[in-house]
């Protein structure tokens, strides 16, 4: 489940048990995706690349109390219900999500990048006639708040929702790529009532169908959501003009935030908490256990509570005055951890799977930005003025770790690619100048460097370039925390030494994502050159189809032949080097400037729980429900 976040990732030691899996889950007839815990979290997380000390389960458990937890300001969540829009298809939300409605597949154990199925609603799904036909048998201990069993029914129902969402507007449910899930379910059946088969229009590659399409599954309670107005009459959301009016009564309500915690819809969950109050200005909210709750724990606390800061500054100071139990640690805070630690915080950190990186536009034509950017020479030229190791020393105070693709060598997994470990494009003026100037350019250092050779031959500037062309550009960069603009301003220094002139421009999170993000705001494709958003959490499974190939969600429009072929490779292939090749190329090939991957550090203080549900904290998966206050 690619979710566009604020920030960057990493990890290893786990590599030989996935491969076998994978192996064994690429053949005909197998269990989809790789392995998962048989049991809920305890302690199963790696260390190596770790922040600081995940520490045992201890303390006395305590029944009540409330636990609180930040949202920041820019990065809050900003929709309800399982079908969900683009511009709110992201980690905040997300988390948000499934305290309430639980998503079919959980993917992580502990730190580790692996679908969980103890946490899952199901075990692993089979398939079989030649991977065309996918069968899911769901646990039968889940139900929702009025009593009725989460069953097949809940499952077809979302799906059917998802087609009447997506016909209506492609970017009305987030991780929608026309011919991907549910463009490649064909039928659908439920033969028992917790058990949902699927024919597929063609074969896949199960870890791909599993770790990218089913994880998008959310089942919704079908008996009780299929009305198109309060208290209307229950329809029949198989016919697609009855799913369009259910689709569009439930995204209007979703769409009033003052109503999330009094309309009846969204008190009917099955996941271990229940809304009960919402600032619509804010998005503070407080969440009480559901008693339904069917999972492997129910939460022994009384109140779960975000509260909203305008800064991560702000947070942290929260924190340092004990006023939260659970909180995040940005980069530039890492200097003050002993404070935090006197203050009686535990403080660990890991990476995600996943990459940050610059993303390029190349489909703006603002001073032929386009044509620019389409060649590779250029590209590298900036890449080599990116310098990672001043970044994770400067910015991340050495709590990051280089990745230099969209696979990274930390977090290890079964798809690391051999350029994972070595930079293709190491920081270096000198040759981000001759690259240039072996391309026609004139190099004018901490001046203006322009174009003085246009044509497209293998010493010229590039088709569509005019002589006197200069290469300057505004790269649009999260505002908080503050390591995404201070790796900004060193990309910025250093290429004013090669005559570009970067103009960096803080934005907040959403901002950026909402009307810089060209699939979803299309009208505004020629108004960025360049924005660091984040990045990407990655699957399980971790290829870049839906991000990096032609007519896909990407950002920026990259749009490569090769890459098209092996991100196909990835998705049909039942060869598991087709993800390596796939991230090998990309990381030669540029579509943004890959930045290091900080660790994901978190505090907490007064609870504990099994060492798993915190750690899973660095992976964006919350599952609070575990922990409890201690005496």
């Amino acid at each position: 489940m690619t979710r566009p976040r604020p920030r960057s990732l990493a990890r290893p030691l786990f590599v030989a048990v996935v491969v076998a899996l994978v192996l064994a889950a690429c053949s005909s007839g197998s269990s989809g995706g790789k392995g998962g815990s048989s049991t809920g979290p305890g302690n199963t997380s790696t260390t190596a690349g770790a922040y600081g000390t995940l520490p045992a389960e201890s303390g006395t458990p305590t029944t009540g109390g409330t636990i609180s937890y930040p949202i920041i300001a820019g990065s809050q969540p900003t929709y309800i219900g399982p079908v969900y829009p683009g511009s709110a298809w992201t980690v905040y939300n997300y988390d948000f999500e499934i305290l309430l409605y639980r998503p079919l597949y959980w993917e992580s154990v502990g730190n580790r990048p692996v679908m969980n199925y103890s946490l899952s609603l199901a075990p692993a799904p089979t398939y079989s006639d030649g991977d065309k036909t996918v069968t899911i048998n769901l646990y039968k201990t889940y139900k929702w708040s009025n009593g009725q069993p989460v069953d097949a029914q809940d499952m077809i129902f979302f799906i059917d929702e998802v087609r009447a969402a997506v016909k209506e507007n492609a970017s009305n449910w987030g991780p929608y790529t026309p011919g991907n899930f549910p463009d490649d379910v064909v039928s659908m059946s439920a033969p028992s009532k917790f058990t949902l088969v699927l024919h597929l229009d063609q074969a896949y590659n199960p870890s791909w169908f599993t770790d990218t399409q089913l994880i998008n599954i959310t089942p919704m309670p079908s008996t009780a959501w299929n009305v198109a107005r309060q208290g209307g009459p229950h329809l029949d959301y198989s016919n697609p003009a009855n799913a369009k009016k259910i689709f569009d009564y439930l995204n209007a309500a979703a769409k009033k935030l003052s109503t999330y915690a009094t309309n009846p819809l969204w008190q009917d969950v099955d996941g271990p908490f229940k809304l009960t109050q919402f600032n619509p200005t804010t998005d503070a909210n407080t969440m009480v256990p559901n008693p339904n709750y069917g999972g492997p724990q129910k939460a022994r606390f009384s109140e779960l509570k975000a509260e909203y800061f305008a800064s991560s500054t702000a947070e942290f100071n929260a924190m340092l005055a004990g006023k939260l139990t659970q909180g995040d640690v940005t980069a530039d805070e890492i200097p003050q951890v002993p404070r935090l630690k006197a203050e009686g915080y535990n403080v660990y950190g890991y990476p995600d799977l996943g990459f940050s990186y610059a993303v390029f536009n190349f489909a703006d034509k603002t001073n032929h930005w386009n044509s620019i950017i389409a060649q590779l020479y250029i590209r590298q030229a900036l890449a080599h003025l990116s310098d990672q190791t001043a970044i994770i020393h400067g910015a991340y105070k050495d709590a990051a770790a280089p990745a230099y693709g969209p696979v990274p060598a930390i977090p290890a997994t079964a798809y690391v690619p051999s350029n994972a470990s070595t930079n293709p494009y190491p920081y270096s003026v000198a040759d981000a100048k001759n690259l240039l100037a072996s391309h026609g350019w004139h190099v004018v250092p901490n001046g203006t460097t322009t174009c003085q050779n246009p044509g497209s031959g293998p010493t010229q500037c590039g088709a569509g370039i005019p002589k006197g062309q200069n290469l300057n550009f505004t790269d649009y960069y999260v505002n908080d925390p503050a390591a995404a603009g201070q790796e900004t301003t060193q990309w910025a220094s250093a290429a004013r030494q090669v005559g570009i002139n970067i103009n960096p421009v803080a934005k907040t999170f959403n901002f950026i994502v909402d009307q810089y993000d060209d699939p979803v705001a299309p009208q505004n494709n020629n108004k960025w050159q360049v924005e660091n958003f984040g990045g990407y959490t990655e699957n399980p499974y971790p290829t870049t189809d839906t991000i990096f190939n032609k007519g896909s969600g990407n950002e920026g429009e990259y749009n490569n032949p090769e890459a098209d072929r092996l991100i196909r490779a990835s998705k049909y292939s039942s060869n598991p080097n087709a993800v390596r090749a796939e991230a090998a190329f990309i990381t030669k090939d540029l579509p943004g400037i890959f930045l290091p991957n900080q660790d994901l550090i978190f505090a907490w203080k007064g609870i504990s729980g099994p060492p798993d549900s915190f750690s899973n904290l660095t992976q964006y998966e919350f599952s609070p429900e575990y922990w409890y206050l201690t005496k």
